[in-house]
């Protein structure tokens, strides 16, 4: 009984704040901070320590717990507009892409590094050994490889995969072909990064797989002789595309090397504060799969010009690279 004679004293005293706060609080829910007056914006910190207080109390004499829960709400709602980011999503979005993506990656060059240098070592060793013998393409891809991209297609059905047909509806080989890449590298990006806590061992095994994959790939059509004409299509959207993968690892290998050395932190404390670098860089590499995606659909049914098709992987290869790497002003400088 003394128990529930406290409780109800307790908030007798203090319910008319809460109440206040709690109008405040469900004007701001429904119509912005914007809509709040000058004095009530006054109130609002001072209301919300209180209410932080009384909960302190209530919590340390163990009253009602219903009280508790109030509590716990209203300070909760509270805290998001005391401290909360005075933005909205749209801003908050342009942030990302004008400064936390480009920072991150920025700041993260040797990783860029490395992580290009397995993709590309692995690219380079497919390449040449199946130049030198085409058996190492089976050995790659398996004997039941079923695309026709292999070293035993004629030269005209190679070209027929990287030109569009104006009379073909986009709906044969050519559109599951793209579709495998875009799916393969979207997962091997999402992947590289995922793994890399485990001191990016197995983002480096996977960026040397998907090389491989496309470099024995990229050998047969060479062989064949259209290695300018396949290097155009494969370059349009390609350039973002594997970029975006490259920056997966990198950003894997942020992880894995702030676990593999934490210095003065715990191995778990240290990847906690890699893994908000890292995670941008792989939010960011979200953005350049959907872009890649778009000049996929575009340049293959659109395009079919050598030359275009290099014009446009050059300019988004320069784009990435100022985009990244070209010092700009901070923020409010």
């Amino acid at each position: 009984m003394s128990d529930l004679l406290k409780s109800y004293r307790f908030r007798e005293e203090r319910q008319s704040d809460w109440q206040k706060l709690d109008l405040i609080l469900t004007k701001a829910e429904n119509g912005g901070v914007k809509n709040l007056s000058d004095e009530q914006m006054l109130a609002l910190p001072r209301l919300y320590r209180q209410a932080v207080s009384s909960l302190s109390v209530a919590r340390s004499i163990s009253l009602d717990q219903n009280v508790v829960t109030y509590l716990e709400s209203l300070c909760t709602r509270s805290y998001f507009f005391v401290y909360g980011a005075r933005t909205t999503l749209g801003e908050r979005m342009m942030h990302f892409l004008r400064n936390d993506w480009p920072v991150a990656v920025s700041q993260s060059l040797w990783t860029t590094l490395l992580s290009a240098l397995f993709f590309f070592g692995g690219w380079a060793l497919a390449f040449f050994l199946c130049l030198q013998d085409m058996d190492w393409f089976w050995t790659f891809h398996g004997h039941n490889f079923l695309d026709g991209r292999n070293p035993d297609a004629s030269v005209e059905f190679l070209k027929s995969t990287i030109y569009m047909d104006p009379n073909d509806t986009g709906d044969g080989e050519l559109a599951a072909f793209s579709s495998f890449l875009f799916n393969n590298n979207a997962q091997i990006a999402l992947f590289a990064f995922a793994l890399g806590f485990a001191f990016g061992i197995p983002t480096a095994w996977l960026l040397v797989y998907n090389g491989v994959m496309i470099g024995s790939m990229y050998a047969v059509f060479w062989d064949k002789g259209l290695g300018y004409e396949f290097t155009g299509w494969l370059m349009i959207h390609g350039v973002t595309e594997l970029s975006a993968i490259v920056l997966a690892g990198a950003a894997g290998f942020v992880i894995g090397g702030a676990v593999a050395f934490p210095g003065g932190r715990t191995r778990l404390a240290s990847a906690r504060v890699a893994g908000q670098k890292a995670a941008t860089m792989a939010m960011g590499c979200v953005v350049m799969l959907i872009l890649a995606a778009i000049l996929e659909g575009f340049g293959r049914q659109l395009i079919n010009s050598d030359i275009v098709r290099y014009l446009i992987a050059g300019g988004t290869l320069v784009f990435w690279l100022v985009y990244f790497y070209v010092p700009r002003k901070a923020p409010g400088a």
